[in-house]
This record gives structure tokens, C-alpha cells and sequence, in this order.
């Protein structure tokens, strides 16, 4: 089920009406200089996505080939899991090319739709690789562009990737809602990286950094229909986890959770409301969380079966009896090594996929 589409032999855009108003409206880079709620021309802002319950994992994803893979200096500072890798620059690229790949692969094998696009040029980003960082795609058809933090990563925002992934699955974006002005202001709200969505339950919830302002998560979820959960987390060094992605992962019949990392007053909440959905909820020490395993993320497959997508580092990192309950609650694991670009950009698999729930087209 993987498509992975390449420049050189991508054809000519040629845009549906929906996707040419919404590229029309913001380019193909993504300028945050722009009106406050500005929608795209398409779906008026607000409505969120109505009163049926939603499905938890998606049976697609995108994900971004990238020009280039190395240390970003403007992101280390407030991301603890990044580490620069000796030698030259060269190497590093073809081996994350090779572990791209190989992800692409394994999560095709295992029946999920994969839309993997090489990064448009010319400019070359070296966080490319997590697109989830800048937009998610919702049931409702809505499309949610995000503030992010470091100017380096504002140019990942590229609208052809969208429509790109629209013309190739039929999907149909109704509604553009775009959060980027509030980098004007100086608040981050980077996509779900900072925000793990229980969409079954309708709550987004949030830990609070650096890159993840409070004020912003409350307008998307005002957006959207979804209850805000803030709490604040930190690493063992005392340093405000980045992302709350790499502490918590919600999937239809588990979770996994760094409790260690979430402050006290906010602790026993946060697992109460983990467990009142029925999950079966992991928990993971500090050490863990710093080999991603709260970096996981539950995808569908053909015939409806259930896909977890870790990196095998992560997977290593997980108790035998941890990985008995996770295998317990889905249909397949994919552990896949990324030790590349988890050292070099500070994300794991989790973070380089970004779920496509958008609504297919009526025939």
C-alpha cells in the first residue's frame, strides 16, 4: 500500500479546485505573516468535527523524503533527545536515507497507506523529515498549519505536499485553519508533536514547553472540538520535556505514558483520564522516554487491523511485559531502526509520520 512518489518522476501538480484555492491562498512556503484565522478561502473557521465518535488511528500517512539530514543548532536548545553525529555529512544522509526507506517499506508490508514525497526544493530543511511537526489532517477535512518555534523549520511548509497527498488518496480538504500568525507573537504550537489527540475521546492533550504555548493549543481545540489537557513535564535533568509526543501515546486500546516526567500535581489526573477510557496504559521511566519508547504511534491496516510503529530502539527499551501488553492490544509491531535520524534530529518514527484522517472524496 506504500506510494512513494519522487521529483523526478512526479507529474505536473495539476491541482484540484479544492487544493489550487488552498495553495493559492498561502504559496507553496507557508508565509506566517498573515491574517489572524485566516481559512484558505475554503470552510469558514469553526464547526469543529461534529457529534459521531472518531476513529483513534489512521489508515494513511504522509511522510517527507528529505534533500537533506544533519544537527540543527536552532532546535537543540530546547530539544535534550538531539545529539550531532561525528564525520562527515555525507554519510549520515544516505544512512537516514536508507532508514526512510526501509520505515516506508515496513509499514506498506504491514498494510498502511504510505504517501512518501521527496521534499520539494530548492531549499533544503534539515527537520524535513518530521512533517507532523507543521500540519495534521483531520476527519472532518480539515487542514491545521502550526507555529513553530525555529525559523529554520517554517520553510518545511509546503501546501504542494498537501495537495499532492489529496489528488493521490481522493481525499477532499474543506478547511484551511491556519495557527502560523502566532509566531509573530512569539507562541509554538508544533502539530502533534505538541499535541497527542485521544480523537475517540475528543481531548488533546498537551505538555507545556518551549515549543507548546497553552493559549494556542485552547484556540485549536475551540477549533476543532476537543477538550485542552495542559500539564507540565520534564526530563531527569529537570529540563521541560520538548514534545509531548515523546512521553505519551495514545492508541484505540493502550497508551503509553512517562509518568515520571509529568509533575506530580498533574500526575494522577492525567493517569485517571488514561485509564477511564478503558486503555491499558503503559507506564515508562525516565530512561525509556530518552530512548523514545513514549514515541510510538497506533496506524490502521488493510482489513482493519491495528499497526504499532516504533523505532526499534524504543522497542528495545520497553520491559518484556511492556511489549506483551502493547502486542496484547494491536495486530502487528513495526520496529524499525532509526538510529540516524534520532540522533541527528532528536524525533523517532512517531515523528515522522503525519496521519492522514482527511474524509475520502464522494464518487
Amino acid at each position: 500500500m506504500g506510494q512513494s512518489v519522487g521529483n523526478e518522476n512526479r507529474p505536473q501538480l495539476g491541482l484540484t479546485a479544492t487544493a489550487s484555492r488552498l495553495q493559492q491562498a498561502v504559496g507553496a512556503h507557508y508565509n506566517p505573516a498573515m491574517v489572524p484565522g485566516h481559512t484558505g478561502g475554503l470552510q469558514p473557521a469553526g464547526g469543529g468535527a461534529g457529534s459521531s465518535q472518531l476513529r483513534q488511528s489512521a489508515d494513511a500517512v504522509l511522510m517527507v523524503r528529505p534533500a537533506a539530514v544533519g544537527w540543527n543548532p536552532e532546535t537543540a536548545g530546547s530539544n535534550a533527545f538531539q545529539r550531532p553525529v561525528a564525520g562527515p555529512a555525507g554519510p549520515d544522509q544516505e544512512r537516514a536515507l536508507s532508514e526512510f526507506d526501509a520505515l516506508v517499506d515496513a509499514l506498506g508490508t504491514a498494510g498502511v497507506g504510505v504517501y512518501a514525497i521527496d521534499e520539494p526544493g530548492p531549499s533544503a530543511c534539515p527537520d524535513a523529515v518530521f512533517p507532523n511537526n507543521w500540519v495534521s489532517l483531520h476527519h472532518d477535512g480539515t487542514v491545521v498549519v502550526y507555529p513553530m518555534m525555529a525559523p529554520s523549520r517554517r520553510i518545511e511548509r509546503r501546501m504542494e505536499l498537501i495537495a499532492r497527498v489529496e489528488e493521490l488518496g481522493g481525499y477532499s480538504v474543506s478547511r484551511l485553519l491556519d495557527l502560523s500568525h502566532h509566531e509573530l507573537s512569539g507562541r509554538y504550537l508544533e502539530g502533534t508533536g505538541s499535541v497527542v489527540f485521544d480523537h475517540a475521546g475528543r481531548v488533546a492533550y498537551a505538555c507545556r514547553s518551549p515549543r507548546t504555548d497553552e493559549s494556542v493549543l485552547r484556540e485549536l481545540c475551540e477549533e476543532l472540538g476537543y477538550e485542552p489537557v495542559a500539564f507540565d513535564a520534564a526530563d531527569a535533568a529537570g529540563v521541560p520535556v520538548y514534545h509531548t509526543n515523546v512521553l505519551l501515546s495514545i492508541g484505540t486500546r493502550s497508551a503509553i505514558l512517562c509518568a515520571d516526567a509529568v509533575a506530580q500535581a498533574g500526575r494522577g489526573p492525567l493517569l485517571e483520564r488514561l485509564q477511564a477510557g478503558g486503555r491499558r496504559v503503559v507506564t515508562v521511566d525516565l530512561a525509556q522516554m530518552a530512548e523514545f519508547a513514549g514515541n510510538a504511534l497506533e496506524l490502521r491496516a488493510s482489513g482493519d487491523s491495528s499497526v504499532l510503529a516504533v523505532s526499534e530502539r524504543a522497542w528495545r527499551a520497553f520491559r518484556p511485559a511492556e511489549r506483551e501488553t502493547l502486542r496484547d492490544c494491536v495486530d502487528a509491531v513495526v520496529a524499525a531502526p532509526v538510529p540516524t535520524i534520532e540522533q541527528c534530529g532528536g524525533g523517532s518514527v512517531r515523528c515522522m509520520l503525519a496521519e492522514v484522517f482527511l474524509p475520502r472524496r464522494a464518487e
